[in-house]
């Protein structure tokens, strides 16, 4: 009989097996050899086809140059049914676009562009760029980005700060709309007031002037240079 100190455990015994420090191999132990050890899997994120925002030129990352957007999509309650918010934060002035779309899927969100595109004069001189996150809704936003013009950017994964305004942004449509409530249950008024509301606060970081002021200064600009 051997005492309870002079025991070891199973994985300690297959362990000195392994090493050859033991008289046995692994066939002279059923145990063993009748289990499979599960291999641990190096999970590789899935590079998406477009521009790594590694990729994204400096006059963008500074915000100094007008036209360039980050876009997010906001949950309400995690239901199939329900619809959801695409948010577009324009990275120089912080204008925020907030449209209600069907679902949490590609097609809605190229039709939510599409009927954008169609609604803004000077379209592609306002939308340069936008930078997403790699969510399969935005996985197939490279494509659109080369039908109307744009060039599209895609965060690192899990590095939600690298749009960090729209992020912030989003925190701020969360005080009207918590997580948990049906978008669906918000009329298209009522979204409206809450893009109103974020854009004409006044903000300390754009000298205390508000996002909407900003915004019609660039496009008085655009307007200039077009005539």
């Amino acid at each position: 009989m051997f005492k309870e100190e002079e025991i070891c455990s199973l994985s300690t015994l297959y362990s000195y097996t392994e090493r050859g420090l033991l008289k046995v191999k692994n066939i002279d132990l059923p145990e063993k050899v009748g289990r499979r050890v599960k291999k641990k899997k190096n999970r590789k994120h899935k590079r998406l086809h477009g521009q790594s925002i590694e990729k994204r030129p400096e006059s963008i990352n500074d915000k100094k140059e007008f036209g360039h957007w980050e876009i997010d999509l906001v949950i309400g309650k995690k239901e199939k049914t329900d619809q959801v918010l695409l948010t577009l934060t324009e990275r120089k002035t912080k204008k925020e676009i907030i449209r209600k779309i069907s679902g949490k899927t590609v097609n809605a969100v190229h039709r939510c562009l599409k009927k954008l595109k169609k609604e803004t004069p000077n379209f592609n001189k306002i939308f340069r760029s936008i930078t997403a996150d790699n969510g399969v809704e935005f996985s197939k936003l490279y494509e659109i980005g080369e039908k109307m013009g744009i060039d599209i950017y895609y965060a690192h994964p899990y590095s939600s700060w690298e749009r960090g305004l729209n992020e912030n942004t989003n925190r701020i449509i969360r005080r009207f709309i918590p997580k948990g409530h049906r978008i669906r249950e918000y009329t298209k008024k009522k979204i409206e007031k809450v893009e109103f509301w974020i854009n004409t606060m006044y903000r300390r970081s754009l000298g205390w002037k508000t996002a909407e002021e900003c915004y019609q200064n660039e496009l008085e600009l655009l307007d200039a240079v077009v005539t």
